[in-house]
């Protein structure tokens, strides 16, 4: 009759065969890992459990669930998880305290006082090892050869489980975080001018491009009156959420300092001290803030990190790199910035401010676009208004890079005094 076990062995093969049950579940992981402790206990008839899933990239060890304790981490190779681990065979401690390889420290910490236990090898599909399996204190002696042989069929369907809910967390995770990138981006994007102001006897252009989901460089273009425009360009390092959110902070902070009538150098100052408070000590954005004047033919600026600059300089041909004027935002040393001359701008004079996703942007064979090569086209196709220019640019530097990729973000403003 099936109505009952004949054996001990058929009993837990009967458990085993009730837990395969609840663990094809679809559940998350965190659920998932603590009804393999349950499952284990019940099946096995012990104390206490602990599942150790094993990280590739970092070559550890790791709980998530351990009834009784805290998470622990360590490598792959330590103590009796990892020779679990390493060997892909079960351990047998009948006597944990005659067991050189036993960590004791671990009871000590706990309070627990650890007798027996059985060590088993998590292998999932694909011979992927997935983690170790350990069971503590059998409540009636120690564990058995037969515990040995249930906990192998047991071991074999957690680890295909723990393995499918391993794979369900990552693509949560990944989920979320392109979630967080697209807020991001929208908010970011949301932020940027919709069109550029226009400057009786001027061209200017902007553009902007991340080289993955959101941007790290930003640029605004702020009509101050009929004659005067503000602009500003900013490149954080790195990429992601963190810089983009650095960068639409320090455009709003701009946006603040123009609507209160601050001059150019009180903005930045105050928005440099407020950047070092809240950037970590490894971040920080170069910055370009500018006054475009009309009727003073010139653009007063002050460049935070951010260069070079370039001026072509129509009577003469000659094309002008500048060098920025301070450190960049968000360093926090007290070294002052100098304030530069305004760039006066005589009739045919371009100004292009762009980050250096522009000039390092590199071919297959790693060579750079480079200066030269951007002062080429701006000589060339000066004649043209901003936005022809600012193509002719992007396209010469795709024909160059080739099937190249793009690894930095590339943001651009280019101003022409037409008359």
């Amino acid at each position: 009759m099936l109505s009952r076990c004949v054996d001990l062995r058929d009993c837990g093969l009967f458990r085993v065969l009730d837990v395969t049950r609840r663990l094809s579940a679809p559940i998350a992981l965190g659920e998932m890992l603590q009804l393999v402790i349950e499952a284990a206990l019940e099946t096995l008839q012990a104390e206490r459990g602990t599942v150790f899933l094993f990280d590739p990239k970092t070559d550890e060890l790791y709980s998530k669930v351990a009834t009784g304790t805290q998470e622990i981490r360590f490598p792959s190779k330590q103590g009796i998880a990892g020779e679990t681990a390493q060997t892909r065979s079960l351990i047998n401690v009948p006597d944990c305290y005659a067991d050189p390889r036993f960590n004791q420290e671990i009871d000590k910490k706990t309070g627990f006082h650890t007798r027996c236990l059985l060590s088993i090898p998590l292998i999932g599909l694909d011979d992927l090892l997935v983690g170790v399996l350990q069971v503590l204190n059998k409540k009636d002696g120690v564990f058995t050869l037969e515990d040995e042989r249930v906990s192998d069929t047991l071991a074999a369907q957690c680890a295909v489980a723990l393995q499918r809910a391993l794979l369900i967390e990552e693509r949560l995770v990944k989920q979320k975080l392109e979630q967080d990138l697209a807020v991001a981006r929208d908010i970011q994007q949301a932020v940027l001018p919709k069109e550029v102001p226009s400057i009786e006897g001027y061209s200017v252009a902007c553009w902007s491009r991340p080289a993955d989901d959101s941007c790290g460089d930003i640029y605004d273009a702020v009509e101050i009156d009929g004659t005067r425009m503000a602009l500003l360009l900013g490149d954080a390092t790195g990429h992601g959420i963190g810089p983009a959110l650095s960068v639409t902070q320090m455009r709003a902070m701009f946006r603040l300092g123009l609507r209160m009538g601050g001059q150019l150098d009180a903005i930045t100052k105050q928005i440099n001290e407020q950047l070092k408070v809240d950037l970590p000590g490894n971040r920080f954005i170069t910055s370009f803030f500018g006054i475009l004047d009309a009727e003073e033919g010139q653009v007063e600026y002050l460049s935070y990190g951010q260069g070079p600059l370039i001026h072509y300089h129509a009577q003469t041909g000659e094309v002008e790199f500048l060098e920025s004027s301070g450190l960049p935002m968000g360093i926090p040393l007290n070294i002052p910035s100098t304030v530069p001359a305004p760039m006066k701008m005589d009739p045919g004079d371009v100004v292009a401010i762009i980050t250096d996703g522009f000039f390092e942007y590199a071919n297959l064979s790693e060579e750079q676009f480079g200066n030269d090569r951007v002062a080429q086209v701006i000589r060339e196709f000066k004649g043209n208004s901003m936005q022809d220019l600012l193509t002719t640019l992007l396209n010469e530097i795709n024909r160059f890079a080739g099937d190249a990729p793009q690894d930095d973000d590339m943001t651009a403003i280019l101003v022409k005094r037409c008359n």
